[in-house]
This record gives C-alpha cells, structure tokens and sequence, in this order.
C-alpha cells in the first residue's frame, strides 16, 4: 500500500508539473471557492435575515446582528477581492485601495438589491396558486434564490471584478440547477416556476413582469467562434410581460416582443413581434381504452 501510495503521489505531482492548475502556488492567488460560497451563504442571511438560519433573528438583536454581518461579510469579501483584482493581465497599481472602494460600493447596493427581490417574492407569490405565502416563495423557491446571487452577482460583474461574480453564480447554479450568468440584465416582477434546467447567457436581456417555467433556455447560437465572440451580443432579448413555458429555447441576439408567450418545446431562432404566441403546429394526441389482459385459465 504504501508503494502504491508513493506512486500515486508521484504520478499526480507530474500532472501538476505538466499541466498547472494549482491555485496559491508560486504566483499571484485566486479567490477561494470554499470562501466565496460562505460568502454566498451570509450575503443571504443579509439580505433575508431569519429565513437562512438555524437560529431565530429577534427584533432587539437585528441592529447588532446586521452590523456585525456586515463588518464580517466585508472583510471576507476584500480577501477574495484582492486576489481576484491581481488575477488581472493589468492589476491596479493599488489593488488594496480598490479592494475597499469595491466592496464598499457593493455592500452599499444591499438595499436596493432588497428591493428588486421583494419585487420577485411578489412576482412569484402572484403568479403560483401553489404559493401559500410569501415567506414560503422565500424559504422553499429555488428560483429566488438563484435570483438574488446573480442579482448580487450582477452589481459585481458591472464593476468588472472578475472570476467571483461567476463563481457566485455558478454556486447557486450547483445548488438548484437554475444557471444565469452574472452578465444578464434582468428587470423588476422576475420569476422563475420550477426552475430546473433554466439557462440564462452573459448577454441576454430581460425586461419586467417575465415567467420563466423549466428548462428554458436563453442561449447563443454555436459557439465556434469561441473567444472572438466575447463582448458581443448573442443572447435574446425578452421585453416586458413575456412567458416562456418549459423547455422553450430562445437562441441568439433577437427579441421576444412585449406582451408575448412562447409554448412549451418551441425553438425560436428569429424575432417575435409584440403581442404574440408561439407554439408548435398542430399535434393530435390519440386517447385509448388500455387492452385488457387476457385472463389465465
């Protein structure tokens, strides 16, 4: 056993020779994953306190227990920045000075980011009969949740910070299989039903009042060009009052027009005017007695 230990250790320590990637070896760090999902999971407990916790949030303990979130959350979060800053081909001259303006700013952004997500909560609790109240679209809707991390995401990627808004999306990405990148513009009233298999592209935009059910799919055309695509539009645009149901796959840089719906299993590769419906061609479906078995004598 302990040869074939030394080999093994041998064999890996030539991979990593040959290949790299080693994160905190023998250069500029790169943020931790383990640290921005802590991150990810106390940035909620800010944004809804008492609903991401084990313990019971009272009135008398909100002040301290924000601000103490707060000063922690900020602090971690610069650590993570720092390196992510120096990840850059250009870093800043001063990544430390910068670190504190970008966390700040962001931090700043907490309650307006509240805001649009009560506007979500709302959203979803409005458009499901399914929802007994608002603090269950909370507690039990992945689609909020993937909501608020790319909605937090999002403030981040603007200030061009890079690999830490993916990474916060990609979590929530993990954990309930709804994928938007931070990139995306997404207006007030979003709601996602169900979730799954959701995925929405760096540069699709979104307007207000939009239901997305499972499976859809905002996605570029191929992708062969690869890196001489990036900065360029190539994901949909949907206009305000849209309803995609599942599995419907909206694909390129065109527009899903105001007031419209798309049906489930539609693949759309040109623009929708407003005020339509979209759905595939006429389908019969035959319903018949099932055979009865043949009784055994």
């Amino acid at each position: 056993m302990e040869c074939e230990t030394a080999s093994i250790t041998d064999e890996l320590l030539a991979s990593y020779r040959e290949l790299g990637g080693i994160n905190h070896l023998d250069g500029a760090n790169l943020p931790s994953k383990c640290a921005v999902s802590a991150l990810c999971s106390d940035l909620l407990k800010i944004l809804f306190p008492g609903f991401f916790e084990a313990e019971a949030v009272q009135t008398e303990d909100v002040a301290d227990l924000t601000k103490r979130r707060v000063s922690d959350v900020m602090q971690r979060l610069r650590h993570e920045v720092l390196p992510s800053l120096a990840s850059q081909p250009s870093p800043p001259d001063d990544p430390a000075s910068m670190a504190d303006c970008l966390v700040c700013s962001f931090m700043h952004q907490i309650p307006a980011i509240r805001a649009l997500l009560h506007k979500d909560v709302r959203a979803a609790f409005d458009g499901d009969p399914a929802a007994s109240s608002r603090d269950e679209v909370i507690l039990a809707y992945p689609g909020l949740e993937a909501i608020a991390t790319q909605r937090m995401a999002h403030v981040l990627y603007q200030m061009g910070l890079p690999l830490i808004p993916r990474m916060m999306t990609e979590w929530a990405h993990s954990r309930t299989g709804i994928d938007i990148h931070p990139g995306a513009v997404i207006g007030e009233y979003f709601f996602i039903d169900h979730g799954t298999g959701v995925v929405i592209g760096e540069t699709a935009r979104i307007g207000h009042h939009v239901k997305l059910y499972q499976g859809v799919g905002l996605v570029a055309r191929s992708l062969a060009a690869g890196q001489r695509l990036r900065g360029r539009r190539r994901h949909p645009t949907l206009e305000d009052h849209v309803t995609l149901y599942a599995s419907a796959t909206i694909v390129g840089d065109i527009t899903i027009g105001r007031g419209s719906t798309i049906g489930a299993n539609v693949f759309v590769t040109e623009s929708v005017p407003p005020d339509s419906v979209v759905a595939l061609g006429d389908q019969r479906h035959e319903i018949r007695k099932r055979p009865q078995p043949v009784p055994v004598t």
